[in-house]
């Protein structure tokens, strides 16, 4: 580390509060690595949780690791030699590094972390002398093989539950890899990729979520959330929208008790005011109202991601009204309402329309409207009805609409994921014509690249085969990313089709509890245009993981 990284490292150390600092004697010490930067790992609530829980031990020393850039010619980014911010110590010092991987696009840099710490990124290639490379996340529960050749273990699913298991095992890296990967593949819900498998994986979940705390440990003013406290009032969704990962593999849909969140809030109110509730769908929390009103009570002001507007919660707009937000988040997903039916997100427009209003009671500034593209059957009225949709909510918000649109992108575990991903002429030519339509009567666009979607959409649903096409990209970019598949031998294309319903899928061995009969069953409901009851409270459609 150079000087000035080092006075980098402690002015942000200067600005955190909550920071750990521990001896290494006698402790294994764990760098858990976000492979994205400061600003985006420190609003990731998996990072505080496993900073936590690993420091509240006294036999491990966990320090945290971002990816940092600098400008590096025509303005390419160039990663820098990643080190612990806590001690300043390299990457390769530590004898495990933990990545935490919510979102496939960062393994391009989780790739780029291990080269510039000097790290093998082919596990084949590392010996006793390298870190042992452990990875877990959204991402990699769902489908861990486009990195399965670069990672030692990977934890499918939620961590408290091994957690002890999974330290104890690791702690054993002190006598060598090999003690410790046999102590792992021991340990549930771990996949040791190059170990022999035959069996599957069993995703791991918290089955009463009063039982850990889930909140910010460290506050910093560099990141989305600043000034704020984050609680975890919820994991999973039983609303079942057919796309979506959280609805399926984090089944089932659990709500912590207003109690402890109160009991979190407290702490976290004791070094500021403004509170940030967070879970799938905040608003479906069965005790929301109250949630609100005794956080209130305690001087809180509430901020939350997005919300359900079927039905909108009065109650909650209010709260978050006085609380100085200026904007309501609402997704829709969907323009018309048949698509609607088509991926299970069963509020019509009315309900819409409806929390458009409620927002301009309460005298909101702006409201968010989020949209899919390329979603199964979508057809160009569906797109229409989009702008339709965006159109009647701004003849009612008298301030600013703002559309945000995202390519649809398959997701392994859901009922969408044998479908093939819309082409990317196909989504530029739609979005071209929406951006038009919209900008030209003052709704603001803005949208995500479709050609970025399909590489998100090739590391979603690839097979181990996509590791050596990322070891071969220097510089991201769509075109580069197409050499390196066909120098691996791949396509696109080839990834992004149509699965046939008796085709084993590359993910197949990770058993998330959710029956492959189920899915089956959601994705003829979807092509019949049925929409299908959320799980609990609703009527159980056994979906087989409470079994």
């Amino acid at each position: 580390m150079t000087w000035q990284r080092i006075a980098s490292a402690q002015q942000i150390l200067d600005k955190e509060q909550g920071v750990i600092h521990k001896d290494w004697g006698g402790r294994v010490p764990i760098a858990l690595v976000f492979p994205n930067t400061y600003y985006l790992g420190m609003s990731s609530l998996a990072v505080h949780s496993l900073y936590w829980l690993w420091n509240r031990r006294d036999d491990v020393v966990c320090e945290r690791v971002f990816a940092e850039f600098a400008a590096s010619g025509a303005q390419r980014q160039r990663l820098l030699s990643p080190y612990a911010l806590e001690s300043g110590a390299p990457l390769d010092y530590f004898p495990v590094v933990a990545f935490s991987i919510s979102y496939e696009m960062d393994y391009f840099h989780v790739v780029a972390l291990l080269r510039a710490a000097g790290i093998p990124p082919r596990a084949a290639d590392r010996d006793e002398t390298h870190p042992l490379i452990l990875a877990g996340g959204p991402a990699v529960t769902a489908n861990p093989e486009p990195l399965a050749p670069l990672l030692d273990a990977v934890l499918i699913g939620e961590v408290e539950p091994s957690l002890d298991a999974l330290t104890q095992a690791l702690s054993l890296v002190t006598e060598g890899r090999e003690p410790a990967l046999e102590a792992l593949g021991q340990v549930p819900g771990i996949y040791l990729p190059n170990w022999p498998y035959t069996g599957s994986v069993n995703r791991q979940w918290v089955r009463d979520l009063d039982s850990v705390a889930t909140r910010s440990v460290l506050s910093t003013p560099d990141t989305e959330f600043a000034g704020m406290g984050l609680i975890e009032i919820a994991r999973g969704c039983g609303r079942g929208c057919r796309f979506c990962l959280a609805g399926y593999a984090y089944r089932p849909p659990r709500h912590r008790s207003v109690e402890s969140i109160l009991v979190q809030a407290r702490q976290l109110l004791k070094s500021g005011d403004r509170l940030g509730l967070v879970s799938a769908a905040v608003s479906d929390h069965p005790a929301i109202d109250e949630l609100v009103e005794r956080l209130r009570e305690l001087g809180a002001r509430l901020s939350v991601s997005s919300m359900r507007v079927d039905p909108v919660s009065e109650v909650l707009v209010r709260a978050l009204a006085e609380s100085g937000t200026r904007t309501l988040t609402i997704a829709p997903e969907a323009g018309s309402e048949r698509l609607r039916r088509v991926i299970n997100k069963v509020q019509t427009e009315d309900d819409v329309l409806r929390a458009v209003e409620v927002a301009a009671k309460y005298d909101l500034e702006q409201v968010k409207l989020y949209f899919m593209l390329g979603l199964p059957s979508e057809e160009e009225e569906d797109v229409r009805a989009l702008v339709k949709l965006a159109l009647d909510c701004a003849a009612r918000f008298p301030r600013q609409v703002t559309v945000n649109v995202t390519p649809f992108v398959p997701k392994a575990h859901t009922p969408f994921q044998r479908v093939a991903q819309t082409p990317v002429k196909v989504v530029k030519r739609r979005l071209a014509w929406l951006e038009r339509e919209l900008r030209r009567r003052g709704i603001g666009v803005k949208s995500e690249s479709p050609a970025w979607a399909e590489i998100q959409g090739t590391l979603a649903r690839g097979d181990r085969r996509l590791a050596e096409a990322l070891l071969k990209v220097d510089s991201v970019s769509p075109a580069n990313w197409r050499k390196a598949l066909t120098t691996a031998g791949l396509s696109a294309a080839g990834i992004l089709r149509q699965r046939t319903v008796d085709e084993m899928l590359p993910w197949d061995f990770i058993d998330t509890a959710v029956q492959a009969r189920f899915l089956a069953r959601e994705s003829g409901r979807a092509e019949a245009g049925h929409p299908s009851a959320p799980c609990p409270p609703g009527d159980c459609t056994a979906c087989g993981v409470c079994d």
